[in-house]
């Protein structure tokens, strides 16, 4: 009985030392590929942030107003100092807004948010708190701790630039609705 259990015992434990050397093999591959990545990609000059900007805002910029929503602090930044820099957006022309979970720190959020945007906290909208679906089976894999956060701007002659900047870029015309 002993050796039996001494032997289930010892697989697994060998069981367990195969999968974390599994796991830290593919976390320094992982690591090596960013790294490769970081080198491949190198430094964006003017034009590489001014083009990256725009892609971004057709992607998750709001098509019929300004604003723009993520959930990374690195993107709400870069996009921050993009609209400053490329749209000349003075910062009293922007407003902060949060959609955050129910449950989680609400002051926490927008002090974190604010700090990354310098955007004041008295222009930040009322946060919308999503409820959680008590019944639902659905499982919350991504909890953003800070939420989602919407830079909005209030200027709509700059936002049809950037939809101007977007259509010349990906379509290389202007749109039939500016001729109506």
């Amino acid at each position: 009985l002993r050796l039996i259990q001494n032997k289930t015992f010892g697989q697994k434990k060998g069981s367990l030392i195969a999968a974390e050397n599994k796991r830290k093999a593919r976390i320094a591959k992982t690591e090596s590929i960013f790294r490769q990545a970081k080198q491949e990609l190198g430094h964006l000059n003017k034009r590489g942030r001014f083009l990256t900007g725009i892609a971004l805002y057709a992607a998750e910029g709001s098509k019929g107003e300004g604003g723009f929503s993520n959930a990374d602090p690195s993107i709400i930044q870069f996009m921050m100092q993009w609209f400053q820099e490329f749209c000349r957006l003075p910062l009293s022309k922007f407003r902060g807004a949060i959609w955050l979970h129910e449950g989680l720190n609400e002051k926490k959020a927008k002090q974190f948010w604010s700090k990354i945007t310098s955007i004041p906290l008295r222009q930040f909208h009322k946060t919308y708190i999503a409820e959680d679906k008590r019944g639902s089976k659905k499982i919350r894999k991504n909890i953003h701790k800070f939420g989602v956060f919407a830079i909005r701007f209030t200027d709509a002659e700059k936002h049809r630039h950037i939809m101007g900047w977007i259509s010349a870029l990906f379509y290389g015309r202007i749109p039939a609705y500016v001729n109506k």
